[in-house]
């Protein structure tokens, strides 16, 4: 009886689980923007110092529980050795939030050149994808109007998928909500073609 009882309860509260994938270049932002996210969402989580985040190696993992499903994030470095690594992450990855360095104009064509190699990945094909103007709260950056229209040149690339470039501060938590909320939409639209993941 136990079991029956414990395994309806793990049904009523099981949430759907997707996975998400942090992309940019190093210094963008990325694991700022993690923290950011996970402070926001998760009750009683103490963010780390934003002074004490170094660049990523590797790999990091965060997760938040957000209006009713469960956002597993992997947020990859952005070195240009690591860059090669992306790949193995795209066939489970739900959705992209790529993350610009809105302060950062002498790289801009750079991260452009990264973000179509990325996007034109067949593993990729029609997920919904974020863009992060990020580091906003900083004086004389590149606003929305100014970055956007650099990355939709690659409009045939972006193609039909749900889409959307905002504004945000990592640092200050401006754009956080609004990113993760249009995100979970258009990842519960976008279900039908990848649904979620498959828990034992």
């Amino acid at each position: 009886m136990y079991t029956l009882l414990n395994g309806f309860y793990k049904y009523l509260t099981q949430k759907d689980e997707y996975c998400v994938v942090i992309l940019g270049l190093d210094n963008a932002g990325k694991t700022t923007y993690l923290e950011a996210a996970k402070t926001k969402f998760t009750k009683n989580y103490k963010g780390m110092n934003p002074a004490k985040i170094t660049t990523t190696v590797g790999l990091n993992i965060g997760t938040i529980d957000v209006q009713g499903v469960k956002l597993n994030f992997w947020d990859l470095g952005g070195q240009q050795e690591l860059q090669s690594l992306w790949d193995k992450y795209y066939q489970e990855s739900h959705a992209v939030i790529y993350v610009i360095d809105s302060n950062d104009r002498e790289r801009m064509e750079e991260s452009k050149v990264i973000f179509d190699k990325m996007i034109k990945n067949d593993l990729l094909s029609g997920v919904p994808l974020l863009i992060l103007a990020n580091k906003q709260d900083l004086p004389d950056v590149m606003g929305v109007r100014e970055i956007k229209p650099v990355f939709q040149q690659s409009g045939t690339l972006i193609g039909r998928r749900d889409c959307l470039t905002i504004p945000v501060s990592a640092l200050t938590g401006e754009g956080i909500d609004e990113g993760i909320k249009w995100l979970v939409e258009a990842i519960k639209r976008h279900s039908i073609v990848r649904p979620p993941r498959i828990n034992d």
